[in-house]
């Protein structure tokens, strides 16, 4: 088997693709902000949340990206609107400026920490300076937004914060010390956000195995180099392998998580973790 019998084309996202619930809150009146939007699983999810009829702060580094964002949004004719605003997550007045936009924009309620990004090396060849890029874009970056998120939540009556994690926040594979670092961590700040929520504003992440972004797309290569293996054993045997489910999810499913866990239907969802994994940490042979 090739590589060529799995298509790593990230898919073409349509309306049908969407999870679209009646809520009480989901309207244009509500803002939430969605880190990451410029690509795969963040623009799926400011994409699912437009289609809901919310008000969308679209947050990322690469404008191009988010020029694509808002014009995919434009060609699905969704009720929702998405803003983006150019943001580098490693500068905190960046950031600031970001929430302070949203809240301006109105009742800002949800925030979906979706950035995400990967180095493949092992531990002792590690680069310092990629760990400390990929905890400053992936821990300490979710953590400033819900610092400075939280107060205009609860001023707007409560809402959510939602953690992309990942299987590796369940468990550990080699070469990903960094990513799984980070990932580990936000499960422990979903739940410190809901300690302190009050039950009003809830906290949860999301945990899914490899879905096809074109950041999974651009790990291949550099797993296949990093472990001496092919790239058709990456796909089959370490992307692969271990899911009972043998297809990768697409951003369009981990989007509509998000929108399920905004919504009233997440009510008793706070400070948990939404493991759709296709068995990867459930099961092995």
């Amino acid at each position: 088997m090739s590589t060529d019998e799995f298509d790593l084309t990230p898919p073409e996202l349509t309306t049908d693709d969407l999870l679209v619930l009646d809520d009480p809150r989901f309207g244009p009146e509500t803002v939430a902000i969605v880190t990451g939007a410029a690509s795969g699983i963040g623009r799926a999810t400011t994409l699912a949340l437009v289609a809901n009829g919310l008000t969308v702060v679209a947050a990322d580094i690469d404008e191009s990206g988010l020029d694509d964002t808002t014009e995919t949004a434009a060609g699905l004719d969704v009720p929702g609107t998405v803003h983006a605003v150019p943001t580098d997550l490693t500068d905190d007045d960046d950031v600031a400026a970001m929430v302070d936009a949203a809240a301006e924009a109105g009742d800002l309620r949800y925030v979906a920490n979706v950035v995400g990004m990967q180095h493949i090396a092992s531990i002792p060849e590690f680069p310092m300076e990629k760990y400390d890029l990929l905890l400053d874009i992936m821990l300490r970056a979710p953590f400033l937004v819900a610092k400075l998120a939280m107060p205009h939540i609860r001023a707007a009556g409560g809402g959510a914060i939602g953690n992309m994690s990942s299987v590796h926040g369940h468990y550990a594979t080699q070469d990903k010390a960094a990513y799984i670092t980070a990932k580990h961590g936000l499960h422990g700040l979903t739940r410190s956000i809901a300690a302190e929520g009050n039950g009003t504003l809830r906290g949860f992440s999301i945990s899914v195995g490899y879905v096809l972004t074109p950041l999974m797309v651009n790990q291949i290569e550099d797993t296949a180099e990093e472990r001496g293996i092919s790239e058709q054993a990456v796909v089959e045997d370490v992307m692969l392998g271990q899911a009972r489910t043998k297809e990768m999810m697409t951003p369009a499913e981990v989007a509509n998580l998000f929108v399920f866990g905004f919504s009233k239907h997440g009510d008793h969802l706070n400070g948990g973790d939404m493991l759709h994994d296709g068995g990867y940490s459930t099961t092995y042979e």
